[in-house]
């Protein structure tokens, strides 16, 4: 099985910086591997955030954080990182990991086989 488990969420004042990380466990192929940050704020659906190529280290991004938010990774630690930058009170949100075999990216939640449990980002004015 394949377990995701975010980490690095927290209350932050607006337009500080904080960096979220994922780190991915199990039976996992690289070959066709993406990963994604989803975040979901209060009453809201689940949005995508950004998504990356795993073998390649090509980023895709939502207009909403594109210039203001950064995915990488650590191949040796098989983990996904969200650095995020100028937080806004509109990124609140609980932000969630997820993961799935493809060709092509995707921001759809649905294409998404696996998913971490989710950490709070706050953003205080």
């Amino acid at each position: 099985q394949v377990r995701l488990v975010e980490s690095g969420g927290e209350v932050v004042q607006a337009g500080n910086s904080l960096r979220l990380s994922c780190t991915a466990s199990g039976r996992i192929f690289d070959g066709r591997k993406f990963m994604a940050w989803f975040r979901q704020g209060p009453g809201k659906e689940r949005e995508f955030v950004s998504t990356l190529k795993w073998n390649s280290g090509e980023s895709w991004y939502a207009d909403s954080v594109k210039g203001r938010v950064a995915i990488g990774r650590d191949n040796a630690e098989n983990t996904v990182f969200l650095q995020m930058n100028s937080l806004q009170l509109e990124d609140t949100a609980v932000y969630y990991c997820a993961m799935r075999y493809g060709t092509a990216p995707s921001s759809r939640a649905r294409d998404y086989n696996y998913w971490g449990q989710g950490t709070q980002v706050t953003v205080s004015s």
